[in-house]
């Protein structure tokens, strides 16, 4: 090799090694600007916590990006099994739309057997339950209106309601908190009717001294007062619900011993049906009398018969619809609905040990064995539902980059504008999309924020102790925490 050669290959090396050493400066750079978790709770989440008197270890906090291989921003107990009250709804609800479609429906299908003559069917009427989550009062008046379209006015023979879509054992009402007649503690239901509820709608009559009573739907066979005395001029309207001192639990009449203010103005009130195995049949009864309809026989449980062709279908709204209804507004029923058609889908019959089989075989497949969580009913209604807080940001990682994405995303609540979170007193009002989730000793939320820095950050935080709700000011610091991240 000549020297000037020699001295060319030389001067390349160096040159090599210098951008090399400027590469590896770089790289290291970079790697030093990537902010490192944070392992201990922000000053204000710590500063409202100890207002609340909750304990820092009553609480799981992870922050993260939403896309997925960033590290955490916040960790804080991250790994320990929380009750996550409703915000286990986001499970059911990702699960739901992955393994079923954003378009699927629910479809209940209507039988004719008999013949038609003169406006009278001479047979029976049988309606399928398949786990429509919303067959509320609207739909059912317009299944009816469509059974009525087929020249249909009297029916001699019976209505048959078919719920053997779903096996439902053992469900108590008043086992959960001891508070039967809420609407959130109705059960599920192959055939579920208007959420098993009856609203009543408060119309003060000043003239005549009275608030008219409107009852929705109406239930064949059970006596409901039409209206109740005003209370004396000048009454506030306060806690108005314990002025009417209402009798309720009486399936077969309901009455009202007090008096309704007219300063109230116009009000309705939702209660669960005392007997809800019989709710579907009066409700049923019901409206079909109240829209002109006669029956010679009774509306009745049964199956439909073998080889029976439907006459029509109603179809409800797809399940993008219904998860935006289950997750805005955290409805429980609907959830548990949508939790037992995943095994009904699969197996023919859709029940709670069915379903928590299908959808534990769809997160071990999404996810692993690692950190399982306990879904019981898949609603959050539960003292034995458990999640962690990786894991739940983990599967919203995985939603993020997920197709359904924009299903899931839409149905959470914005804080401080819609849902549950409307009145939220973060300072992050339009900028996060959260569930939110709350039990006598559970506060949570879960869903995503959008930082400062433009980006999106999943947010888990759990907190388990008998002062959890007041610790709500601490989560919507979180919230503010997470908004302002650069």
């Amino acid at each position: 090799m000549s020297l000037s050669l020699a001295f060319f290959s030389l001067l390349f090396l160096r040159r090599a090694v210098s951008v090399g050493l400027c590469a590896v400066t770089v790289a290291t750079g970079a790697q030093a600007a990537a902010p490192l978790p944070i392992t201990a709770l922000p000053p204000p989440v710590e500063a409202a916590l100890a207002r609340a008197k909750v304990p820092r270890e009553a609480v799981s906090v992870l922050v993260l990006p939403a896309q997925g291989g960033g590290a955490p921003r916040l960790a804080w107990r991250a790994q320990e099994p929380m009750n996550p009250a409703s915000v286990m709804k986001l499970v059911t609800t990702f699960a739901g739309l992955e393994l079923l479609g954003p378009a699927y429906v629910w479809q209940t299908p209507v039988y004719i057997e008999g013949t038609v003559q003169g406006g009278t069917l001479r047979g029976n009427v049988y309606l399928r339950g398949q786990g429509d989550p919303k067959l509320v009062l609207e739909r059912l008046w317009l299944l009816l209106r469509r059974l009525q379209g087929r020249g249909i006015q009297a029916i001699h023979g019976d209505i048959v309601l078919d719920r053997s879509a779903f096996i439902v054992t053992g469900h108590d009402a008043a086992q959960f908190d001891g508070e039967p007649l809420r609407p959130y503690n109705a059960a599920p239901d192959a055939l579920l009717l208007n959420f098993q509820s009856v609203v009543m709608g408060w119309v003060p009559d000043v003239a005549a001294g009275v608030a008219r009573v409107q009852w929705d739907p109406p239930l064949a066979g059970v006596q409901l007062p039409a209206s109740v005395p005003l209370a004396p001029a000048g009454t506030a309207c306060g806690d108005w619900h314990a002025g009417l001192r209402a009798e309720l639990t009486d399936a077969a009449r309901f009455s009202f011993a007090g008096s309704y203010p007219a300063s109230c103005g116009e009000r309705q009130w939702a209660v669960a049906y005392a007997d809800p195995g019989a709710y579907a049949a009066r409700a049923v009864a019901g409206m079909w009398r109240d829209m002109g309809g006669t029956l010679t026989g009774t509306v009745r449980n049964g199956t439909v018969p073998s080889g029976l062709q439907p006459a029509f279908i109603a179809s409800s709204a797809a399940l993008a619809e219904v998860v935006r209804d289950i997750n805005k507004y955290s409805n429980n029923v609907m959830v548990q609905q949508l939790f037992l058609t995943l095994s009904w889908q699969q197996s023919g019959v859709g029940s709670m040990d069915g379903s928590r089989a299908v959808l534990q075989q769809w997160w071990r497949k999404r996810f692993g064995d690692a950190d399982l969580p306990v879904v019981d009913n898949g609603a959050g209604l539960s003292r034995a539902a458990r999640i962690s807080a990786q894991a739940l940001g983990r599967m919203l990682q995985a939603a993020w980059a997920a197709p359904v994405m924009p299903e899931l995303m839409a149905s959470l609540p914005v804080v401080g504008v819609d849902g549950t979170l409307r009145r939220s007193q973060s300072r992050a009002a339009g900028r996060a999309h959260l569930k939110s989730g709350s039990l006598r000793d559970v506060a949570a939320v879960a869903g995503y924020v959008h930082g400062a820095d433009g980006q999106r950050y999943v947010l888990v935080a759990l907190v388990n102790h008998a002062n959890a709700l007041a610790a709500r000011p601490a989560l919507d610091a979180l919230i503010d925490w997470t908004a302002r991240l650069p």
